[in-house]
């Protein structure tokens, strides 16, 4: 598979409500190389989780352009934005549980995950046991959610996330309210992702230590980027 690159230029975000807006997004500027993997790091409220679904479509910027590969998401119709989700971009939102159907198995979880794509002409897509297999849970497709352990749980989020074998995951909070073990499964399996499927990999963290593990850390401020960090040491942008 080859990643998508992402380019967000002047990208500004305001949420409506009563009485006027709160601006979430102010001028963000940010390009991703295609197979790059990218943490957004920054505290709560302070717009990541903002540029990711705007990233994933499921929002529209109110000012700028987000680009992802060659679409720009602000010229597409909905219908075409769901179709990009459901073939080229994949997205794991923030609790394990979001991403997952309780009362299906593992597996069938990412048959699921693969039915759009599946009718997409162009599109091959990996056995549902290979790509359990390619997040460390192999043998383990008969499971459901309540048998697995917190860790195993997100990795299985992240295998429906790339079910479709999409050119670009978006990955929200994957190792919140995690121990130092499941946090490094689950960082091991966006590695690998990544390594074997040069997959585009952007996530949503608060820990800056995952953002030094993934190589490449931009800090969100007040709706801007305030910094880029490389190889555990930070650039003012």
């Amino acid at each position: 598979m080859t990643g998508l690159a992402v380019a967000c230029r002047r990208v500004g975000h305001i949420y409506r409500a009563e009485g006027g807006g709160v601006v979430a997004l102010s001028g963000v500027d940010l390009s991703i190389g295609p197979g790059e993997m990218l943490a957004l790091v920054g505290p709560s409220g302070s717009g990541k989780s903002t540029l990711v679904a705007l990233l994933a479509g499921l929002m529209r910027p109110s000012a700028g352009r987000v680009n992802v590969g060659s679409f720009d998401l602000g010229k597409l119709s909905d219908a075409e934005v769901s179709r990009l989700r459901g073939t080229q971009i994949g997205v794991v939102l923030q609790g394990a549980a979001r991403n997952l159907l309780p009362y299906a198995s593992v597996e069938r979880n990412v048959w699921l995950a693969q039915r759009r794509a599946a009718g997409t002409s162009g599109i091959a897509l990996d056995d549902p046991e290979r790509i359990l297999d390619l997040v460390g849970l192999a043998g383990r497709g008969g499971a459901r959610l309540a048998e697995l352990a917190p860790g195993a749980r997100q990795r299985a989020a992240v295998a429906v996330g790339v079910a479709a074998s999409p050119g670009l995951l978006l990955v929200d909070e994957p190792t919140s309210q995690l121990d130092s073990r499941g946090r490094d499964e689950v960082l091991e399996a966006i590695e690998t992702v990544n390594a074997r499927r040069g997959t585009t990999v952007v996530v949503v963290t608060h820990d800056g230590e995952v953002g030094a593990r993934l190589g490449r850390a931009v800090t969100i401020r007040d709706g801007r980027v305030g910094a880029e960090g490389r190889g555990g040491r930070d650039f003012a942008v």
